[in-house]
């Protein structure tokens, strides 16, 4: 299954480690967000990992079109998913800009699945169609069990397909 991960860009590296969890289990993950240098300093500029302004290190790229270019790459991803999976955190604990909430609302739109790791952030986390668990660990089970399932149910579309 192809699975969008949602969740602060601060958290990056830590969805990377679920992402490579989600891999081993058989799914795809790739959304561009999680590759790096895809994020905005507290003024809304462009800046790579090391925190060195892209505009102002080599990139052909205005500010505006570097932002324009992540905002189209995170909701072509989105909508390119089958589901998605939006990391939360403790309502009003801290400030951010908020793009995984833009992320969860553009997939409950399209009708992608949504399930939320973490907190209820906001009133759409408790549509009925949103499923929910507090932590990493018991959604990678339900994810392992998918994968299992999906995993069978192609092993014996081939078994027929012989027969």
């Amino acid at each position: 299954m192809r699975i969008y991960l949602a969740a602060r860009y601060t958290r990056r590296l830590e969805l990377c480690g679920y992402a490579d969890d989600l891999r081993t289990m058989g799914h795809i993950i790739d959304a561009r967000w999680l590759l790096g240098a895809h994020q905005l300093d507290d003024t809304g500029a462009p800046i790579g990992d090391d925190g060195v302004a892209l505009f102002e290190s080599g990139s052909p790229q205005t500010p505006d079109q570097l932002r324009q270019k992540f905002a189209t790459d995170d909701q072509d991803d989105v909508l390119a998913a089958e589901h998605l999976i939006a990391f939360t955190e403790q309502p009003r604990s801290s400030n951010s800009r908020g793009g995984r909430h833009v992320e969860l609302g553009l997939a409950l739109g399209a009708r992608i699945p949504v399930t939320v790791v973490g907190p209820r952030e906001n009133v759409f986390t408790w549509l009925p169609e949103v499923e929910h668990f507090n932590t990493w660990p018991e959604c990678r089970t339900r994810f392992a069990a998918d994968a299992g399932t999906a995993a069978s149910a192609s092993c014996l579309a081939r078994l027929g397909s012989v027969t």
